[in-house]
């Protein structure tokens, strides 16, 4: 790819002055990269445990980490975290450091806001591609989409999109990273399943 690199000189931020919190509690519950990207409930995989008592233990880490990852709050911060060291598709350079994705950014409202109350989420990245023509701003939006859905709980709904003035093709981008549908079918596509598998290679 890099023989049809489209910004061969992009902008690039020190690592050390962008906005960080670790918490190893959510990077210790990321999936191992599969086929199952868009299943509902991933925990629900780790019970065939080899120990048959675990299930039936009050100290089960399978139970408390359920329970962090509901009761725990996430913000938005925590959300950068996960995605800012997801690997451009054409440099060996994070999305953080390429300012493609930011902190200011990033929004969490409440999925069902007419229901006081209620634990879903929507995740809202605006992306912000290095050149306005970038070719690859699908790909790096299907990168970050998958990032989240592999995640975060499934009470997160994910919403990837290019942020309004950065793109010249903005519009059909994000019609292509809303329709589910079209974003199942090219998760199919083993070559771009290929590009993604190595983009999300450096996180953390």
């Amino acid at each position: 790819m890099a023989s049809e690199m489209q910004n061969s000189n992009p902008t690039i931020l020190d690592t050390a002055d962008l906005p960080t919190r670790l918490r190893p509690s959510v990077s210790s519950k990321t999936t191992t990269y599969g086929s199952e990207f868009f299943a509902a409930v991933l925990p629900s995989l780790m019970h065939g445990t080899a120990d048959p008592l675990s299930d039936y233990s009050p100290f089960s880490s399978d139970s408390e980490g359920d329970g962090e990852l509901m009761e725990e709050p996430i913000d938005e911060q925590e959300i950068y975290d996960l995605i800012s060291t997801i690997s451009d598709p054409e440099h060996p350079i994070s999305l953080g450091a390429l300012a493609v994705v930011s902190l200011p950014d990033i929004s969490i409202k409440s999925s069902l806001s007419d229901v006081p109350g209620s634990p879903l989420r929507t995740v809202t990245v605006l992306i912000t591609p290095t050149i306005t023509h970038c070719s690859l701003a699908t790909v790096i939006g299907l990168g970050v989409r998958v990032r989240l859905e592999q995640s975060l709980p499934p009470r997160f709904r994910v919403d990837v999109r290019i942020k309004e003035g950065t793109h010249s093709t903005a519009g059909e981008v994000n019609k292509q990273l809303a329709d589910k549908e079209r974003v199942a079918a090219a998760l199919e596509n083993g070559t771009l399943m290929g590009v993604i598998a190595k983009m999300l290679e450096t996180c953390q």
